[in-house]
């Protein structure tokens, strides 16, 4: 597995996501506002893979982040 060096906390609702990516001195690097769908989870998906090796956080993971959660486990 490869090391992180970004971290992406999302936060969840029923039809948007917040997600902050943070460095490893927990810097604020970037915040994305996205869809909660299956669009806004290749927006974060890909806007992810710009800034680094990502580890994700999401709250709700069984809840409104699920798909979301789903989605970055598939990939």
């Amino acid at each position: 597995m490869n090391e992180w060096t970004v971290a992406i906390g999302v936060d969840t609702h029923e039809h948007f996501h917040v997600a902050v990516a943070l460095d490893r001195l927990g810097n604020q690097l970037d915040l994305l506002e996205l869809e909660a769908n299956e669009r806004g989870s290749q927006e974060l998906w890909e806007w992810a893979k710009r800034l680094g090796a990502c580890a994700f956080a999401i709250e709700g993971a069984s809840s409104y982040g699920a798909g979301l959660a789903r989605f970055l486990v598939a990939r």
